[in-house]
């Protein structure tokens, strides 16, 4: 089977890999955004990766278990195949939004508790407020981007 878009695929993979999704999820993802139609099997993944079946396995599941992917069944087809989730990005995004509001909490009780360090203080409490701007702002940003892609 021929693949398309695979050195951008790793490019891409390269890229969540290190911003810290673990690098065989990633590159399993990755594959996947650019798979045909029909989805790939766990096989052909494998091939297109050149890596184990085993190595597939354990990325399927993770990603799975995070929502970014979805397996297609076919009525008669045997052979278990995988594509992304159409909301699978987004969905991610919203999972993590109540996250940054407890990183936020976090760094408030860092800088409660280092009152002897003001440069400490204030740099926590900088990003204790980023992190609530995430926390306000990414769900608002998902929804925007839902209403200006609906058809």
């Amino acid at each position: 089977m021929e693949h398309r878009g695979v050195d951008t695929a790793e490019q891409a993979a390269g890229m969540l890999a290190g911003a810290g999704m673990p690098r065989m999820p990633a590159r399993v993802m990755m594959a996947l955004v650019g798979s045909p139609d029909s989805g790939y099997s766990a096989a052909e993944l494998a091939d297109r990766l050149g890596v184990s079946a085993a190595a597939v396995s354990g990325a399927v599941r993770y990603l799975q278990s995070l929502r970014m992917i979805q397996r297609l069944s076919r009525p008669g087809d045997r052979i278990a195949r995988y594509d992304l989730m159409d909301d699978g990005w987004h969905s991610i995004v919203m999972a993590n939004a109540p996250m940054y509001a407890k990183l936020a909490e976090a760094m408030e009780a860092i800088a409660a508790d280092n009152g002897d360090a003001p440069l400490s203080v204030a740099r926590a409490l900088r990003v204790a407020d980023f992190m609530r701007f995430l926390a306000e702002r990414m769900p608002q940003l998902v929804v925007e981007w839902e209403r200006s892609h609906s058809d």
